[in-house]
C-alpha cells in the first residue's frame, strides 16, 4: 500500500465504510474517493463502470452493502439479496476490467451456518444450513467472498475478504424499526429514561449469544488485512477459503447485554423479555486466531464502546 494511492471507498457514508475513511486519513492517505450514492448508484453497471473508467483507482474498499436487522431481512428478503448480489458483482468486476489490482469486500459473520461449531472458523464456511432469517443476505456475502477468489485465480488479483462479526459505534442505524440489537437497545432504553417509562421490552428470551465489535477497532483492522504482504496473506489463507474473521473472540448473552446498555444510558426500570418473538441463532462467536495470528487484536472493551456509542446517539441522533 502506497500513500500516494488513489482509494475508492464504497459505503463510505455507511457506519464501517466511514471509519475505513477516518483510519485512512489517520494514516496519512489522502486521495480517498467519497462519492454519495446520489453520484453513484452502485446497483447500476453502467454507472459503476463509468466511475471505473473516470478515476483511476489504485485500491478498493467494498464496504457498501444493505444492511438490517432480524425484522428487515424477514421482511424485505428480495431487497436484501438483489441489492448486495448487485453492489458486490458490479464494484468487483468493473475493478478488476479498470485494472485495479487491490480490493478488501467486506462480508459478516452471518455467513456460516446456524449451527457451526462455536467459536465459528473460517473453514466452517458452506458446511451447513444457514439460519433462515437472513438467509439471503448470508448468500450475498458468500458469493462476494468467491467473486474475490474466483478473480483472484483466473486474473491474477489480490482481493481479500474480512468477515467482520456484528459492529455498532459511530455513524449507526437506529431506526426503531430497522436497526440492530445495540442501537435498537440504546435508542429504546434513552426513550424509555426521556419518558420515565417503569418498563422496556426486548424481543426474545435474552439467551442468545452474540459478540459486539467497535467500528472503529473493525476499520484497523480493514487496513491491517489490507497493509498485508501478498506472500504473508497467501501464507495464512488458502485460495478458495481467504476470508478472515475479525471480532473480539469474546461475547456476551442478550440479557447482559441489555443490562450493560440500560446501565450506560442511565435507565432503572425494569426489563421484561419477550420469549414469542424470535431468538435467531443461539450463538455466534468468531474464531479470530488467525487475524491474532497475523498482529491485530481489537482495542475497545464492550462497556467503553457502547458508552462512546450513546454519546454519538446523542451528539447526532436523540435530538432530531
Amino acid at each position: 500500500m502506497s500513500k500516494n494511492d488513489r482509494i475508492f471507498v464504497a459505503g463510505n457514508r455507511g457506519m464501517v465504510g466511514a471509519a475505513i475513511v477516518r483510519k485512512l486519513r489517520e494514516h496519512g492517505y489522502k486521495d480517498i474517493v467519497t462519492p454519495s450514492h446520489a453520484d453513484l448508484d452502485l446497483v447500476q453497471q453502467s454507472d459503476v463502470r463509468n466511475f471505473f473508467s473516470e478515476q483511476r483507482i489504485d485500491q478498493v474498499y467494498l464496504a457498501a452493502a444493505k444492511v438490517g436487522g432480524i425484522h428487515a431481512n424477514n421482511t424485505y428478503p428480495a431487497d436484501f439479496i438483489y441489492q448486495n448480489l448487485m453492489i458486490e458483482t458490479n464494484v468487483i468486476h468493473e475493478a478488476w476490467r479498470a485494472g485495479v489490482k487491490h480490493l478488501l469486500f467486506l462480508g459478516s459473520s452471518c455467513i456460516y451456518p446456524k449451527m457451526a461449531a462455536q467459536p465459528m472458523r473460517e473453514d466452517s464456511l458452506l458446511t451447513g444450513v444457514l439460519e433462515p432469517t437472513n438467509e439471503p443476505y448470508a448468500i450475498a456475502k458468500i458469493t462476494g467472498i468467491k467473486l474475490c477468489e474466483s478473480y483472484n485465480r483466473q486474473y491474477g488479483t489480490d482481493y481479500r475478504s474480512v468477515m467482520p462479526t456484528n459492529l455498532y459505534g459511530p455513524g449507526d442505524n437506529y431506526h426503531p424499526e430497522n436497526s440492530h440489537v445495540i442501537p435498537g437497545l440504546i435508542r429504546r432504553f434513552h426513550e424509555a429514561k426521556q419518558g420515565s417509562l417503569a418498563q422496556v421490552e426486548v424481543w426474545g428470551t435474552g439467551a442468545p449469544k452474540r459478540e459486539f465489535l467497535y467500528v472503529e477497532d473493525a476499520a484497523e483492522a480493514c487496513l491491517h488485512v489490507m497493509g498485508l504482504s501478498a506472500e504473508v496473506y497467501a501464507r495464512n489463507t488458502e485460495p478458495m477459503l481467504s476470508h478472515i474473521n475479525i471480532g473480539t473472540g469474546e461475547d456476551v448473552t442478550i440479557r447482559e447485554l441489555a443490562v450493560t446498555i440500560a446501565d450506560v444510558v442511565g435507565y432503572g426500570g425494569k426489563i421484561a423479555f419477550d420469549p414469542t418473538k424470535p431468538d435467531g441463532t443461539p450463538r455466534k462467536l468468531m474464531d479470530v486466531g488467525r487475524l491474532g495470528s497475523l498482529g491485530w487484536r481489537a482495542k475497545t472493551g464492550l462497556r467503553d464502546g457502547l458508552a462512546l456509542a450513546y454519546a454519538d446517539f446523542l451528539a447526532n441522533t436523540a435530538k432530531r
